[in-house]
């Protein structure tokens, strides 16, 4: 890639067919690969009618993007715009994001992690057991509601201590999940249409967003009246942050400092354990390696922190899951000053879509990119290091990675140490598009109990 400094030389970029608008309002997604197919790493202009937002996904030129001009980049317009109103500031600016990004780096550390690790398998172990109570007999379970269930139980009981009780989690947690999958779509599609005017979903979107509200508000209320300096959950850790000039944090900043992170923690983990199955079920070899080691590793449990550093292939199972179901389908940026990247004219205010969901498909970069193949990820095996962009990639990666890598092998060890999910749906998941990439219809799994 170069990257010509000469604004007037530079071209305009390559403009795709209005024809994909009709595509993307039946089926969002197959018609984005198809752009993807079109583009072929090149950096491409979508005409969406009034709005034209330039394509890139190719490594290099995100590495470009996300990491050596970063600051010109910003976090703004489209998906973005739709999920502030869910967790607040995502700008990347100004003292609330600083401070909160501060919290998560010190709630993120290996200290931190460890303990976080410790409470994660208490959890995961009760909500694993709960799940083989409702799948008793055979009965087949919705892998979905499952594993959201599962990673809910324990992001909130990890980010939220005793601060919540149980009764209060599956309803955060219900919350949680219709906000993040209502007036999504339609927003991101169409980012031109302002608040004022309704769009299908709004109305749920905004009855969630208020239950999650009524859960998160009082415990942000009794923590500031508690004012325990102490402790470790990050109600309490962002309460105690101050910004370089002293300033704290309001009710409100903390509240969606609280919701951003439990986004950032749970959207990711609980759709690739539900595509996984669909995975596992159509390459048995990959299947009967992950049993064997975690056979070999957890045996018939408990399940400790130290085995996951152990679990090598679980990692790369769980790698190649992130990289062909890639739930972070775009992630849009704002150009601030005009740019241009290898030879393309980009002017400040237009939209750039990034998409880790594209980038995981260049053939030219992942050989037989829809074959699920683990060992991609082995440890003698290399890339460009923004060709892999579950998490997004240079400073602004996304916080639900660490969670990723701890809590994803900790549910699958405890998970598959107990029983032998069987699907009983069709292996080819299809996704659907709301903030992340989900599962379309449901996935039905029974478990059966291991006998050793």
């Amino acid at each position: 890639m170069t990257v010509d400094v000469g604004i007037r030389s530079a071209r305009k970029a390559r403009m795709l067919p209005l024809r994909h608008l009709p595509g993307l309002v039946r089926d969002p997604l197959e018609a984005f690969e198809e752009m993807g197919r079109e583009a072929d790493g090149e950096i491409v202009r979508v005409n969406l009618g009034p709005f034209r937002p330039h394509l890139i996904t190719h490594p290099e030129h995100l590495q470009y993007v996300l990491r050596d001009n970063v600051d010109n980049y910003r976090r703004e317009g489209m998906m973005w715009k739709p999920l502030g109103r869910l967790v607040g500031d995502t700008s990347d600016l100004g003292a609330s994001w600083n401070i909160r990004r501060r919290v998560y780096q010190e709630l993120l550390s290996a200290p931190s992690t460890a303990l976080m690790a410790d409470e994660m398998i208490t959890t995961i172990a009760e909500a694993v057991d709960d799940l083989g109570e409702h799948a008793a007999g055979g009965r087949p379970v919705d892998a979905y509601e499952g594993m959201t269930r599962i990673v809910y139980r324990t992001i909130i009981r990890v980010l939220l201590g005793d601060r919540i009780p149980l009764e209060n989690i599956d309803g955060l947690g219900r919350a949680m999940v219709t906000a993040t999958t209502s007036s999504f779509r339609a927003r991101m599609l169409m980012p031109f249409v302002p608040f004022a005017v309704p769009l299908p979903g709004d109305r749920t979107f905004v009855r969630s967003v208020k239950a999650v509200d009524d859960l998160i508000f009082p415990i942000v209320h009794e923590a500031r009246a508690q004012e325990d300096k102490g402790a470790r959950d990050v109600v309490s850790m962002l309460m105690r942050a101050r910004g370089e000039d002293g300033g704290s944090l309001d009710d409100q900043a903390v509240r969606d400092g609280i919701t951003g992170l439990f986004v950032a923690a749970t959207d990711t983990t609980v759709s690739v354990l539900t595509f996984l199955w669909g995975a596992l079920d159509a390459y048995p070899d990959v299947r009967s390696r992950l049993y064997e080691e975690i056979d070999r590793v957890v045996g018939a449990g408990p399940v400790a922190f130290d085995h996951v550093q152990k679990l090598t292939y679980t990692k790369m199972v769980l790698q190649e899951a992130l990289r062909l179901y890639s739930v972070a389908w775009i992630t849009p940026r704002v150009v601030r000053d005009d740019d241009v990247i290898d030879g393309v004219r980009l002017k400040a205010g237009s939209t750039i879509a990034v998409s880790p969901f594209l980038t995981h498909r260049l053939p030219d970069v992942w050989p037989e990119p829809h074959v699920f193949a683990p060992e991609r990820f082995a440890a003698d095996r290399s890339r460009h290091r923004f060709a892999f962009m579950a998490f997004g990639g240079g400073p602004h990666q996304c916080a639900g990675r660490v969670f990723f890598f701890i809590e994803a092998p900790l549910i699958l060890a405890t998970l598959l140490s107990k029983f032998r999910p069987a699907l009983q749906t069709s292996p080819s998941i299809k996704p659907r598009v709301d903030l992340t990439l989900k599962p379309r219809d449901r996935v039905a799994i029974t478990l059966e109990p291991v006998v050793r």
